[in-house]
């Protein structure tokens, strides 16, 4: 019997290494929102924002308040502006981001 218990004890804490591992290479999209409003000149700067895939496109009053350096460091593969767009892509998680900075806005 006491066999069996070592083979529980082992899988347990095997079990709680991986919890901790995978909690620890989630991203924290609110403080990736934040900083991403921050980037784009601010919540009022914002006038719209859609999702395309992996693209998000945002429409903005004032495009020279916008850090793309920051955006691309954040993570962004790329950005295209065109007149008072820019379209950035950020990958998979463009949904989870637009669904955030959408909560930050109200």
């Amino acid at each position: 019997m006491n066999f069996n218990y070592q083979y529980l004890i082992i899988l347990a804490i095997l079990l709680f290494i991986v919890v901790i591992v995978l909690k620890a290479n989630k991203k924290d999209f609110y403080i990736e929102s934040n900083k991403l409003v921050n980037y784009l000149g601010g919540k009022e700067n914002i006038i719209s924002m859609e999702v395309n895939m992996s693209r998000f496109k945002v429409t903005l009053n004032d495009v020279s308040k916008v850090n793309k350096e920051a955006i691309t460091k954040l993570g962004a593969k790329g950005i295209v502006e065109i007149d008072n767009q820019l379209k950035i892509i950020l990958g998979p998680n463009a949904k989870n981001l637009l669904k955030y900075i959408d909560d930050l806005k109200k």
